[in-house]
């Protein structure tokens, strides 16, 4: 396809959301003046109690289309959700952004577009820059994973990139729908990494995953030790839920490439004082990681108490 017919396909943005702050509004109204806009904006908005929801408050005078369904917080599911949201949809890609996620500029869907021109393409992503309140560990750990150059990745790639060969984020991601519909969709059931699962069954498809580094959002986090341990338990999880797709492939020396790059960083910059910070962080990310690849192995209780997701463990997750 020509760029001009990419341009004309349909486009449907799909947002999970639980209990938005300004970003929200900062993302919607940064939408709206994208050079390629969505037809229709999908709000999965995730409430306590369905019976006493709070009216979703579209933006006055907003220019796009926005579709609301709720979503009860017992039934959220990463893969599940977004599943739904897909069915809510007819458009040819579909894109996914989480709340917090504020486009750079008004390129951000013109670029993450741009690679279906190759129709062996399936999926694409955008680059996540670190907000200005960010540490310089989080501005280097961004940069590390989202660097400044794209990239097109196909199952040539998984000897050199291992699991990175599968990454894509649906911090903002869009895809091709037909594809995605042949191969399933989004798992019905995961706490966490439905997008690296579907760039997985895409990858070993055949078709490809690309990266856009010209296509950006402003996203970053920050998290206590606790919590830097809360969601590695749970990236565990995922991980040893779907071994065929994690496990199999390298992944633990790209996170200790990642710590030993971001020491010496910090060395080069004369941030001696971030070092046990740096240390402290990674060892809370390994040590809830370790664990929640084992968590089979560990009391149901306990888990429950390692998860940062702990409504996923309320229905007989094995």
């Amino acid at each position: 396809m020509t760029l001009d017919q990419i341009k004309n396909l349909h486009l449907d943005l799909i947002i999970p959301v639980y209990h938005p702050d300004n970003k929200l509004n900062q993302l919607l109204m940064r939408i709206e003046k994208q050079t390629i806009r969505p037809k229709k904006i999908i709000i999965l908005q995730t409430v306590t109690d369905i019976n006493r929801k709070e009216e979703f408050r579209i933006p006055d005078n907003y220019d796009i289309d926005i579709q609301v369904s709720y979503i009860d917080k017992a039934n959220y599911d990463h893969g599940g959700t977004r599943r739904y949201g897909a069915g809510l949809s007819n458009a040819d890609i579909l894109m996914y952004m989480t709340q917090d996620a504020v486009p750079k500029d008004e390129f951000l869907i013109e670029n993450l577009i741009k690679p279906y021109q190759d129709p062996q393409v399936s999926a694409s992503y955008a680059r996540q820059l670190a907000n200005s309140k960010a540490d310089i560990i989080e501005h280097y750990t961004r940069n590390f994973n989202y660097p400044n150059e794209s990239r097109v990745k196909s199952v040539k790639d998984i000897e050199a990139l291992g699991i990175k060969t599968y990454f894509c984020s649906n911090v903002c991601a869009t895809y091709r729908r037909d594809i995605y519909e042949k191969l399933g969709g989004f798992v019905e059931k995961t706490i966490f990494n439905e997008d690296m699962i579907m760039a997985h069954a895409m990858i070993h498809a055949g078709y490809k995953i690309a990266y856009q580094a010209d296509a950006k959002v402003i996203h970053s986090h920050v998290y206590s030790y606790l919590q830097q341990f809360s969601r590695n338990f749970d990236l565990g999880v995922s991980h040893r839920q779907y071994a065929k797709v994690f496990l199999g492939v390298k992944s633990e020396a790209e996170g200790i490439r990642l710590v030993k790059c971001t020491l010496q960083y910090l060395v080069d910059h004369k941030e001696y004082l971030l070092i046990p910070d740096l240390i402290l962080s990674s060892g809370f990310k390994y040590l809830g990681y370790k664990l929640g690849v084992n968590y089979n192995k560990l009391p149901k209780d306990f888990v429950i108490r390692c998860s940062m997701n702990k409504g996923y463990w309320k229905h007989g997750v094995s």
